[in-house]
């Protein structure tokens, strides 16, 4: 656990009268600290406040135990020039939210871009609740024309703690995505009716949602063109949305990506994450859930294998290309990386890794984000990594042909490769068939092959 300062100008508030509401979110951190991202009106002010109140929701709600407190944390909001994008995890981080409110949906200035906190504390989020589209709404993130001198009086300050599982979760997050390809689109009736039926199941055990003409359900039954869904009341934080709603695009792995793995027979399908992308004029909303409704988004170790293989250099030569893009393609940046296509999208899932970029599924590429947090800490949000790299550092690797042996405490442990598949004789392995990312022994055999061949 981490313990950050937001430092906050003042509270964020609600103003006005009835002829106009004022909505002004203070902003805490990033590359300064109280920045100013944006100044207008939102054309949907309903919308707009009643996707927020949902961002703040996920942040504080527990979905396995919805009765356990939980610390409410501030959401994060970056700006990419053009699109204002509100993130938050939940408290037990297996669901992860986020609202994109893009340039035609806003009447106003983009002031500057990057990444913090905004405050959405109890009397706004009250505040949000009243507002209707029968007013106007100015919308402000930050707070404009303040110097140090005027702040001696008003600032207020919070400590909070920042779990190092929160920055992993949106690591994982962006692999999770980056993997995800388009399933089905459902227009706007449809889509309301299956957000209102499906979170009222009470499913006994995950399954897959399918599509019949009465609508959608669940089955045991796995199938390519399904959804897993675990925990459908999960869903249920996008209540308030639903009647406005225009349409549901629903994303999942490959089928092929779904098939069994580490072993697995083809019929038996993992679990795997799923994402629900409610779409708006100028605005979307996703939610990214994790396989199991127990299982959170920061122990997945999808980025592993991306920071693992990563050249340092590579990875500083990317950051450098960073300055608040709301679009990165990184074929395009292949060459001037000196890399070829499929490095450059590791080097990319590793700069997730320190919340240096997102991944949207909308346009199927890479934003810019840049999270308050120390990039020298990354290795040590990753344990396994730091665990494989002290066995190669120890020789405990050693190879016969496609094998190799690694020594871990007084047991050896089998690591073989067939194809792009490594499997241990771990009990990790055993546990987890690779769903949830590579053990430390095979990141070790892989380290010490890479070191073998350079």
């Amino acid at each position: 656990m981490r313990e950050v300062t937001y430092r906050y100008v003042a509270p964020s508030t609600v103003s006005g009268t009835a002829d106009e509401r004022a909505v002004m979110l203070a902003t805490a951190g990033g590359r300064s600290a109280n920045p100013a991202f944006f100044s207008g009106f939102a054309e949907q002010p309903t919308l707009t406040a009643r996707a927020l109140l949902t961002i703040a929701e996920v942040a504080r709600t527990r979905y396995f135990d919805p009765g356990a407190a939980s610390r409410s944390r501030d959401p994060v909001v970056t700006s990419n020039m053009d699109v204002l994008r509100f993130e938050s995890l939940s408290a037990c981080n297996g669901v992860y939210a986020r609202f994109d409110l893009e340039a035609d949906a806003v009447d106003g200035t983009f002031l500057n871009w990057g990444t913090t906190n905004v405050d959405l504390n109890n009397p706004m989020r009250t505040a949000l609740a009243g507002i209707t589209d029968a007013e106007p709404l100015r919308l402000t993130v930050g707070r404009d024309e303040l110097t140090v001198d005027t702040l001696d009086g008003t600032v207020v300050e919070r400590r909070v703690p920042l779990p190092d599982r929160w920055v992993r979760g949106f690591a994982e997050v962006t692999v999770a995505a980056g993997a995800m390809m388009p399933i089905r689109a459902v227009a706007a009736g449809p889509a309301r009716r299956i957000l209102r039926e499906l979170p009222r199941l009470r499913a006994k055990r995950p399954g897959w949602v399918t599509w019949t003409p009465q609508g959608a359900r669940l089955t045991s039954t796995p199938h390519d063109t399904a959804v897993f869904l675990a925990g459908p009341q999960r869903l249920g934080s996008v209540g308030r949305l639903i009647p406005l709603v225009q349409g549901l695009r629903l994303y999942a792995p490959p089928p092929a990506h779904r098939a069994g793995v580490g072993g697995r027979a083809s019929s038996q399908r993992a679990a795997q994450p799923s994402a629900w992308e409610l779409v708006f004029d100028g605005a979307r909303l996703v939610l990214v859930l994790s396989p199991e409704v127990y299982r959170g988004f920061s122990g997945e170790g999808g980025i592993l294998t991306a920071l693992a293989h990563t050249d340092p250099d590579d990875l500083a030569a990317a950051a450098r290309l960073l300055h608040g893009q709301s679009m990165i393609d990184p074929a395009p940046l292949a060459d001037e990386l000196s890399v070829d296509p499929s490095t450059a999208w590791s080097v990319f899932h590793a700069l997730g890794g320190a919340g240096r970029v997102g991944f949207d599924l909308a346009s199927g590429g890479f934003f810019h984000r840049d999270l308050p947090f120390e990039r020298r800490a990354l290795d040590e949000l990753q344990p396994r990594l730091g665990d494989a790299r002290e066995l190669v550092a120890a020789g405990a690797v050693t190879f016969d042909g496609a094998s190799a042996s690694v020594r871990s405490g007084d047991t050896r442990y089998l690591v073989r490769r067939d194809a792009d598949v490594s499997r241990c004789t771990c009990p990790w392995f055993a546990k987890h068939r690779g769903e949830r990312g590579p053990c430390k022994h095979v990141i070790a055999a892989d380290l010490a092959r890479a070191e073998v061949h350079s």
